[in-house]
């Protein structure tokens, strides 16, 4: 494991080298993400809506990586997390605000995942901005970042999925982010507007995707739970045993 004596440059590319490796490993034993949507290009052009998910049992899941339990930045004060720093398990969320199996889970499965496992200090969720459906999504993603800024992107979150809306519809104008800002408690919406703008909110959404790529995600939600592939919009059981596998492996 590198230090922290390791120049920046070097550990970026040993971290790359171990992720493609990982990657190969769960493309393999998942079939490649098969959540899955209709082919799209690289650019994030539109997709047609996204059929039921698809995935392995539990049981056949691949071991963990620990290239893939390294992506865990478990920041303090990383404002697109929730849960302790410290919590025994970390799930990855690499979602698009778009999605409908996205907002499937964050009404459905996320709401018992903070009331069972967050609350208590067992798990802490990290959210990874995969916009994959065009200039709406990336809009939203940088929202949602903006909203973070001032300790309101769960808030934000949870307004935008609060309701299904119809994807590439307008639904994510800027005019209705504002809104939805507001509406999630966001006090400066002129900070907010510029902290969307920024070329920082680009780069950070960036940085998200480009992660969920390296590992092959090829579509919405995907999740890692202690480097263990969970995908799609599961049935809330379904998360329930990945957590309490990963805080078993981890001694709690």
């Amino acid at each position: 494991m590198p230090t922290n004596n390791t120049p920046r440059s070097l550990r970026i590319g040993r971290r790359r080298t171990v992720l493609a490796s990982a990657a190969l490993v769960v493309a393999a034993a998942t079939a490649v993400f098969a959540l899955t949507l209709d082919s799209t290009s690289s650019g994030g052009g539109t997709r047609s809506e996204q059929p039921p998910a698809v995935v392995s049992e539990p049981s056949r899941m691949p071991p963990v990586d620990d290239g893939l339990l390294a992506l865990a930045r478990r920041e303090p004060s990383d404002a697109l997390a929730i849960g302790r720093a410290d919590a025994p398990v970390v799930m990855i969320e690499y979602s698009d605000f778009q999605c409908p199996f996205c907002g499937k889970f964050a009404r459905e499965t996320k709401p018992e995942l903070l009331r069972s496992y967050v609350d208590k200090g067992v798990l802490r969720i990290e959210w990874r901005n995969f916009p994959v459906f065009g200039e709406e999504s990336e809009r939203a993603a940088l929202a949602g970042w903006a909203a973070g800024r001032q300790q309101k992107f769960w808030e934000f979150h949870d307004v935008v999925y609060g309701k299904p809306r119809a994807r590439n519809a307008d639904e994510f104008s800027q005019d209705r982010l504002v809104g939805m800002a507001r509406e999630a408690g966001v006090a400066d919406i002129g900070r907010f507007r510029a902290d969307m703008a920024s070329a920082e909110a680009r780069e950070a959404v960036r940085r998200d995707r480009e992660e969920g790529y390296s590992l092959g995600v090829a579509s919405t939600p995907a999740f890692l739970v202690n480097g263990r592939p969970v995908l799609g919009a599961q049935p809330t059981d379904t998360f329930e045993e990945a957590v309490d596998a990963a805080a078993e492996a981890a001694g709690r």
